[in-house]
């Protein structure tokens, strides 16, 4: 069995432990921060959505809406031209809300529940035959 030099053991064992420049790990972190933050806000927006819409709309898929003149929250989302933008401005407006939804949101609300209606969008959606 042939053994390694003192000089290349040594220069293998320095390259096993370099580590990332500073820049690059500082970046990473900061990208997990947003991912997590965003998935925060995505988890008080479903939570907000349960207290507060679940009782007309379907908010989550499998459920059923009680109201069926409440559109599920996975047809809001894949309404054509929806982003962040135009939800959050109508979620801002309480009279574009019909009677039974007169209520106003918080903008810190609008935004988390803006943020779990947007994950619902898909590609795949195809709105059920009415």
């Amino acid at each position: 069995m042939r053994q390694l030099s003192p000089g290349i053991f040594l220069s293998l064992l320095a390259i096993g432990c370099t580590t990332m420049p500073a820049e690059q790990t500082a970046s990473d972190n900061e990208s997990r921060n947003i991912v997590a933050a965003e998935d925060g806000r995505v988890k008080q927006g479903l939570a907000f959505a349960e207290a507060h819409c679940a009782a007309c709309h379907n908010v989550a898929d499998g459920q059923a809406s009680s109201n069926q003149q409440a559109p599920p929250f996975i047809a809001i989302a894949n309404t054509r031209g929806l982003t962040d933008g135009t939800l959050t401005n109508w979620l801002s407006d309480s009279h574009n809300y019909p009677e039974l939804m007169d209520f106003e949101i918080e903008s810190a609300d609008i935004d988390e529940l803006a943020a779990y209606i947007l994950t619902l969008q898909s590609a795949d959606y195809k709105p059920p035959i009415q």
